[in-house]
């Protein structure tokens, strides 16, 4: 009855989706997945090798929830990225199948179309990459990757959901990371009140409309113009560049981050700058979750910064002539948080199409 009731879930979504056939030669009677996105989070590449299909993504949510990939088949990939919570986890570190915590916070997934590097050290240049590390990281999922498909192939229905989405009943690690790929790629948050905003759709509170101008704004106190200096790496409408910084969390490294990927001393302490979309619902802050508010956040890139090699020359702006520390007031702070409250879409954390299919 399992089986069925999957393929009863393809069927119904195909059937519900646009009719237009992909171009892609890994299987010609896919339906391409209707992408939905606002102008103003700009273009994006998806890889030519594994495009965005209703019969993929739809995959990829069962096996984005499918405990058979864990080791013990106790945990699954949403098991540290909950959907009600942005889809990371509010642990400070994620526990694996064997008991051991890590030592990162899980990163939110949103929007990741627009991003092209992920973990906290960039080590994954893709998501088809990103999608397998946790299967047969130790501390995570614990299986060999030939485990995990002997598991899925020895079902009664993944060779034929795996058909129907690229074309061959044999399952392989590939195509198990592609299907994830994709509904990762589905994961488009783009209607919170700043959207709306946006749109011509809401009006901003005072507070929010203040915060919004600090956030976008470097500070030049030469010039009289305050700002909280967030905007510089937490770019644009999509609210992070998804480049890396050492943001001054601290003088003396307990995790290289960029480093231990690059092997360059300039990049010690450098992480992926994280979207701050939905960012009410992903606490705890930073990759190691030392943070547990957002007033916690502001105090520390306002008042305690810590000087190193690689710290981030931005890192260095105030709203003071000659001052060493950004200088926000308290008022200034909470205009701020109550502007990063605007991002949050409600929506997106609680979507039927993103959530546990098996439920």
């Amino acid at each position: 009855m399992k089986g069925l009731r999957c393929i009863s879930l393809v069927m119904g979504i195909v059937c519900c989706a646009c009719s237009k056939k992909s171009n892609t030669e890994v299987n010609p009677s896919v339906h391409a997945y209707p992408i939905a996105s606002p102008s103003y989070f700009g273009d994006y590449k998806i890889p030519a090798d594994n495009p965005t299909t209703v019969e993929g993504a739809t995959l990829g949510r069962m096996l984005f929830y499918e405990p058979m990939l864990s080791g013990n088949n106790t945990m699954t990939c949403a098991s540290c990225h909950v959907q009600a919570n942005g889809f990371t986890d509010t642990n400070r570190f994620s526990t694996g199948i064997d008991g051991i915590k890590g030592t990162r916070n899980s990163m939110a997934i949103s929007n990741v179309l627009w991003q092209n590097k992920f973990f906290w050290d960039g080590r994954a240049s893709s998501l088809e990459i990103q999608a397998l590390g946790p299967i047969e990281n130790p501390i995570e999922l614990h299986q060999p990757l030939s485990a995990a498909v002997a598991k899925l192939q020895a079902t009664n229905n993944y060779p034929g959901l795996f058909k129907m989405a690229f074309g061959s009943e044999t399952i392989t690690a590939d195509h198990i990371a592609k299907a994830i790929a994709q509904f990762e790629r589905t994961l488009i948050s783009s209607n919170s009140k700043y959207d709306q905003y946006l749109r011509g759709e809401a009006v901003l509170t005072e507070s929010e409309a203040r915060g919004r101008a600090l956030f976008f704004t470097h500070p030049s106190p030469e010039n009289n113009l305050r700002g909280g200096n967030c905007g510089d790496c937490h770019t644009g409408d999509l609210a992070g560049n998804g480049a890396f910084h050492n943001n001054g969390l601290d003088a003396v490294f307990q995790d290289l981050g960029l480093a231990l990927h690059t092997n360059n001393v300039y990049d010690e302490g450098k992480f992926k700058t994280p979207s701050l979309r939905n960012v009410g619902y992903t606490a705890p802050y930073m990759h190691d979750g030392r943070f547990n508010t957002l007033k916690q956040v502001l105090d520390h890139y306002n008042e305690h910064v810590k000087t190193s090699l690689t710290l981030d020359p931005l890192m260095s702006a105030t709203n003071t002539v000659g001052a060493k520390s950004l200088e926000l007031t308290e008022a200034e702070k909470q205009d701020i948080i109550d502007f990063l409250g605007t991002l949050n879409d409600e929506s997106f954390v609680t979507n039927s199409k993103f959530s546990n299919p098996f439920k």
